[in-house]
């Protein structure tokens, strides 16, 4: 168990505390989806010892509202995003400000883009049977958003690096939302190239990945210990003191 942080208190000094972890997703129908964010969240809290939540910013419950219902003290946000899109820069610090509670609230960076996570996608494309050589097709869910867009062009550096004889770049597609598409490579490919999704948990992004003309496609980040161990890092770096990406909510 991870010794209790110290967390800013608004100018009068830091205290010892243990605030609840609430690890926030996008939301998915797909029932897996919701396994692997809680149980990222439950491996997290574990290491940290401290109480955890969920919620999602939108298609399903638990709302940022009702995740925080009940929550008394301190709590450290954690997006699981893969990048900074409107959803990490705007819709949660609203959804938070508009749920009325109490607590005082710091939000970290999204979980990605990260060099943790590049390790994870290899990972996730040797099972699918990669072997160093072979072409990689980067593939991320897609966005309007510019810093989204950067932060998806980092990560797909961080994979070419471990991928890529030469250690250059992938160049980024998208399932949707943002070009070059998936899709597009994909048709015109030999059939020989291995996917890589750069996508947290399974769902509708990853089975449209699946029908798409490929040699494999790799399973999704999912449950790792080094998505895990990622998730408290972040919360550790807000606590105590370090980056936030968005503002706080304060105590009344």
């Amino acid at each position: 168990m991870t010794a209790p942080c110290e967390f800013p208190s608004g100018g009068n000094g830091t205290s010892e505390n243990t605030p609840t972890l609430l690890l926030v997703a996008h939301g998915t129908r797909d029932p897996r989806g919701g396994r692997v964010i809680r149980q990222l969240a439950h491996t997290a809290g574990s290491r940290l010892g401290v109480p955890v939540r969920t919620a999602n910013v939108d298609v399903v419950g638990p709302t940022v509202a009702e995740a925080l219902r009940g929550v008394s003290g301190r709590i450290v946000a954690v997006p699981a995003f893969l990048a900074s899109g409107y959803h990490v820069r705007t819709d949660l610090p609203g959804q938070l400000a508009d749920s009325g509670h109490e607590a005082e609230v710091r939000v970290t960076d999204p979980v990605g883009p990260a060099p943790e996570l590049a390790w994870v996608m290899l990972h996730r494309l040797r099972e699918a049977g990669w072997r160093p050589g072979d072409p990689v097709i980067f593939a991320a869910a897609g966005s309007s958003d510019e810093h989204a867009l950067s932060d998806v062009d980092r990560a797909a550096g961080l994979l070419g690096e471990l991928v890529r004889p030469d250690g250059e770049p992938l160049p980024a597609t998208y399932i949707t939302s943002a070009r070059p598409r998936t899709s597009e490579i994909c048709a015109r490919g030999d059939g020989g190239e291995f996917v890589a999704p750069y996508l947290l948990a399974p769902g509708l992004f990853h089975r449209w990945l699946r029908e798409m003309p490929s040699k494999a496609v790799a399973e999704p980040l999912g449950i790792h210990s080094e998505v895990a161990e990622l998730i408290v890092r972040r919360y550790l770096e807000t606590c105590r003191g370090g980056p936030a990406r968005a503002a706080v909510v304060p105590t009344a």
